[in-house]
């Protein structure tokens, strides 16, 4: 008697199996539903390789960025709602990210890079290269192949920063090789310019160098090319607006209103130039300059905000050793601030790139 209902049971079981197909697999998991892009991973084309075999279904969903702080919740979400089908006994779902670029028929000055993003600031002094440095890491962290240019001619501070550096070399016709270290192709004058000299160029020499840096280097495939600009909005910035293919630009700044004042000018020159402005991370935040002038200030002109920075002892001694934070330290909570930035940063991008493929509108706020 017992074998016979456990046959009764394998036949039920075979009966509901063949019942449930890879359609009833799509419509179960339009439940799972992406936090950043508001919309179910079925419709935005992420689910893959539906695949039934037995009891066992399987896909993998492919997400836009590997900085994606919930992956782990929708992988459960996912393999929960599998397993509501009727005759499935496993789930099996596997996640991977195809960083989409802005850019997907090429360009011809960095035709394998995917995501271009300067970082900028309307005055100095406000550490723009020290979140370009960790905004960097934490991006090639996740998973991500992430390049650092120091396009700060007069005053590069991205090998200081980043510590012991090889020397960039040159490569087949003579294009540069980027330095590598971390996990990120990094490249500034600081390694052509001895110490004890300066930069004394005027506009046509600085555009020459910008240049030379995008077109004459071996970036190579890269998801993300993280620029680190000068203060203000000089010529170095109209050159990279007017030669690069930009994704759109991070604009850093303090609390405080004196900041945020001459930030706007850096604002309104990336819109003029019809570059997008990302969003705005808020660095130093703490006592001494207060905190959340830039999600306000963000508000205002409806620019998303990207996160805060704290004011600690730790980020400056490290930036000073050459071992940015989140190497030095990854689970501080100063290196939690910057991948929280990394992770806004690439769902920005996530949305506008992802937009343009769908040819429809999303939004979404932090």
């Amino acid at each position: 008697m017992r074998i016979e209902a456990e046959d009764r049971h394998l036949h039920s079981k075979a009966i509901l199996m063949s019942q449930t197909d890879k359609n009833d697999v799509l419509d179960a998991l339009r439940a799972v539903q992406d936090p950043d892009l508001g919309r179910d991973i079925v419709s935005l084309g992420f689910v893959k390789d539906v695949k039934l075999c037995g009891g066992v279904a399987s896909a993998t969903i492919e997400l836009t960025t590997p900085a994606c702080p919930v992956k782990d919740l929708m992988k459960h979400q996912a393999e929960q709602a599998i397993l509501s089908l009727p005759g499935i006994d496993r789930a099996e779902v596997s996640m991977t990210a195809r960083v989409r670029s802005s850019f997907p028929g090429g360009t011809g000055m960095l035709p394998a890079v995917r995501n271009v993003i300067p970082v900028a600031s309307g005055k100095g002094g406000v550490g723009k290269s020290t979140v370009s440095v960790n905004l960097a890491l934490a991006l090639a962290q996740s998973g991500a192949r992430v390049g650092l240019l120091d396009a700060d001619i007069y005053g590069p501070s991205i090998p200081t920063l980043l510590g012991k550096l090889e020397q960039p070399v040159a490569g087949d016709d003579n294009r540069i090789v980027p330095a590598f270290k971390h996990g990120i192709k990094i490249l500034s004058m600081g390694f052509f310019l001895p110490e004890d000299k300066a930069v004394i160029w005027r506009g046509p020499m600085l555009d020459k160098t910008v240049t030379q840096f995008l077109a004459g280097v071996e970036w190579g495939e890269l998801d993300y090319l993280v620029i680190d600009l000068p203060p203000g909005t000089g010529d170095v910035q109209l050159s990279l607006c007017q030669k690069a293919p930009l994704t759109g630009a991070v604009v850093v700044s303090t609390p405080q209103d004196v900041a945020l004042n001459v930030a706007k000018k850096a604002i309104f020159m990336f819109q003029q130039l019809n570059c997008p402005v990302l969003g705005m991370v808020e660095n130093m935040t703490g006592e001494i300059f207060g905190s959340g002038g830039a999600r306000k200030f963000g508000e205002k002109l409806e620019i998303a905000y990207l996160g805060e920075i704290p004011l600690t002892a730790e980020i400056r001694i490290h930036s000073d050793e050459g071992n940015p934070i989140v190497i030095a330290q990854p689970e501080s909570p100063e290196a939690e601030a910057f991948r929280t930035v990394a992770q806004n940063l690439a769902a920005q991008i996530s949305i506008r790139n992802l937009a343009g493929e769908l040819k429809q509108d999303i939004k979404v706020s932090f």
